[in-house]
C-alpha cells in the first residue's frame, strides 16, 4: 500500500544512503568572527573525540554569535591505544573546522575516567582531577560545558564527576556558568532548548565526518539531524511545559544551565527557556 507518507520515508532513506558517499573530513572551515584578546572563554569538556561535535550546538552559537573563545578539552582520546593519536588528529581537524581550539590533558589523554576508578583508585582519580583543575584555573572560563551525571556512558558520567570534583578544589572564589549536555541518556530536568539553524547542523555533521575512523565503522554523523529533530519534540514538553505547542524550528539541543558559585551549583533559570536561532543568547550567557 502506498500513500504520501510512503514517499516521505522512501526519500528519507534515499537521502541517508546518498549521504554515505559524501566525503569525510578535509573540508575548508567557514571564516569565523575574529576574536578579541579579552574574549570570554568557554571550556567544553569532551569525554571522547567527536563529543565536541555531537554536543557542540550551543558552543558553536556562542562562538559565532557572541564571539566567545571556545576551547575543547580532550579528556580522553578513546580506549583503543592504537587509535589514540589518530583520534586526536581527527579532533584537531574537527575543531579547526568549527573554529574551536583544542586543549590536551596529557599524552594519549586521561585514562579510566569513570566512577569505578573514582572509588577503587583514589590516587589516580585525584591526579586526573588536579589536571582538570589546572586547566580551569589557567583559562578562567566564563562558561563550562560538560555531560550531565546520568548520561549512561561510563566515561561521560565519569567526566561529569571529574569536572565537578575539579571545580570543588578551586575554592569559593571561583564562579562561572555551567552547562550540562546529554547524548546517551536524556536529562530529566533540562531548562534550556537551543535551536540550531540547518546550516549549523550541516556544519556539525561535517565536523563529525572528520572523525573518519569512527564514522567509517558507524556513520552516526548522518543520524545527528534526526536526534536533533527529536530534541524539539522532547524540549517542547520538558522545557516549554507539558501541553505546550511545539516550536516550528526543526533542530535543537537540550541543556541544563546553572551557576557554579561558592563551591556548588546555583539555579540561574527558574523556568524553561527556548532560544530560537534568532533569539538572544546573551541574556543567558553574559560575560
Amino acid at each position: 500500500m502506498s500513500h504520501p507518507y510512503t514517499h516521505f520515508i522512501e526519500e528519507f532513506v534515499r537521502l541517508q544512503e546518498e549521504a554515505k558517499a559524501m566525503p569525510l573530513g578535509d573540508l575548508p572551515p567557514e571564516p569565523a568572527p575574529r576574536l578579541m584578546d579579552n574574549a570570554p572563554r568557554v571550556l567544553f569538556f569532551a569525554p571522547h573525540p567527536d563529543d565536541e561535535c555531537i554536543a557542540g550546538a550551543l558552543a558553536l552559537r556562542l562562538r559565532r554569535e557572541l564571539n566567545y573563545r571556545v576551547c575543547v578539552v580532550a579528556v580522553t582520546q578513546g580506549s583503543r591505544v592504537d587509535r589514540q593519536e589518530a583520534r586526536l588528529q581527527e579532533m584537531y581537524g574537527a575543531c579547526h573546522f568549527l573554529g574551536f581550539e583544542l586543549i590536551t590533558t596529557r599524552p594519549n589523554g586521561l585514562a579510566s575516567i569513570n566512577l569505578k576508578t573514582k572509588s577503587s583508585n583514589p590516587d589516580g582519580w585525584a591526579a586526573s582531577v588536579e589536571t582538570i583543575a589546572q586547566i580551569i584555573s589557567y583559562h578562567r572560563p566564563s562558561v563550562i560545558i560538560f555531560p550531565h551525571d546520568q548520561d549512561h556512558h561510563a566515561t561521560h558520567t565519569g567526566t561529569h564527576h571529574l569536572v565537578v570534583d575539579a571545580l570543588k578544589t578551586l575554592g569559593p572564589a571561583f564562579a562561572c556558568r555551567v552547562v550540562e549536555w546529554e547524548y546517551w541518556h536524556p536529562m530529566e530536568t533540562p531548562n534550556l532548548m537551543v535551536e540550531s539553524a540547518p546550516s549549523e547542523v550541516a556544519d556539525l555533521v561535517a565536523a563529525i565526518s572528520f572523525h573518519k575512523g569512527e564514522v567509517t565503522r558507524n556513520p552516526y554523523h548522518l543520524t545527528l539531524p534526526s536526534w536533533m529533530s527529536d530534541n524539539v519534540r522532547r524540549g517542547a514538553e520538558i522545557v516549554g511545559g507539558t501541553g505546550s505547542a511545539s516550536p516550528t524550528f526543526p533542530f535543537a539541543a537540550l541543556y541544563r544551565v546553572r551557576n557554579w558559585v561558592r563551591g556548588g551549583f546555583e539555579t540561574v533559570i527558574k523556568a524553561g527557556r527556548i532560544v530560537a536561532s534568532d533569539g538572544d543568547l546573551a541574556s543567558i550567557f553574559k560575560a
